[in-house]
């Protein structure tokens, strides 16, 4: 079966923590031992995950990188899952990331799409960052425990969300209308696009509005992380005033 390796403390921690994933082994630089290591080795343990102590040159050609923070982990692929039924969430909440290649941007978003309670995120299939352990480690480890698909086809599958009563807004820097101006409440999907061309001209053509993000200054648009991270607080503060009060 295929096997990847997790790498840093966030990551192999979350990753236990979210149960998602099959882990084979556990792997600790001998010369790198800190509090939080020895935490991670007792939680593998616990769960019957081999612990395995190895010089650092041998964890660096694991986890195929220099920042693993003395940890990396054998575990199984990251287990994509279909979106959500719709008897499920009555108002589902979807972000929808099309074509942003850059890891460390996709991180950031997957990071901000759980701490604003995200019920799914949709990844293009082809030309684009997929949810990888350097992904995750750009994340803290938040990826271990949201929900990914990944659509062959983006534009039908907004169609699909569409045909199923889900608004679909795209974020452009020449969007119409501010994201201080939309309605962000009942079933959304927020799209954001790549770093370079935004979103495509196929996806953008299956979003209900467009909207963008009011700026001053001579720069004239957000790194698209920054910008994905506004519009899904925007949309959470709007839903969560629209939630019935305990």
């Amino acid at each position: 079966m295929k096997t990847e390796f997790l790498f840093g403390i966030h990551p192999v921690q979350e990753g236990l923590r979210a149960g998602r994933r099959t882990f084979r082994a556990l792997y600790i630089a001998r010369t790198r031992t800190t509090d939080r290591s020895e935490a991670l080795a007792a939680a593998a343990a616990d769960r019957g995950v081999p612990v395995h102590r190895i010089a650092p040159e041998k964890l660096r050609a694991r986890a195929g990188s220099d920042h693993h923070q003395g940890v990396a982990a054998e575990v199984g692929p990251y287990p994509l899952a279909p979106l959500p039924a719709q008897e499920e969430i009555a108002e589902p909440f979807f972000l929808v990331i099309d074509s942003v290649v850059d890891p460390h941007n996709l991180g950031a978003l997957l990071r901000t799409a759980l701490c604003v309670g995200v019920d799914a995120v949709i990844l293009p299939k082809d030309r684009a960052a997929l949810p990888t352990p350097v992904v995750s480690k750009a994340s803290a480890g938040a990826m271990e425990h949201i929900r990914i698909t990944v659509a062959t086809n983006l534009a039908r599958t907004l169609t699909d969300l569409k045909n199923q009563g889900v608004w679909v807004s795209g974020m452009d820097v020449g969007g119409a209308k501010s994201i201080f101006d939309s309605d962000f409440t009942g079933p959304l999907a927020v799209v954001v696009g790549g770093e370079e061309k935004g979103i495509r001209p196929l996806v953008r053509q299956q979003c209900d509005f467009l909207v963008s993000i009011p700026q001053k200054g001579p720069v004239n648009s957000l790194n698209a992380s920054v910008a994905g991270g506004v519009v899904m607080y925007e949309a959470f503060r709007q839903r969560l005033a629209a939630s019935p009060k305990n």
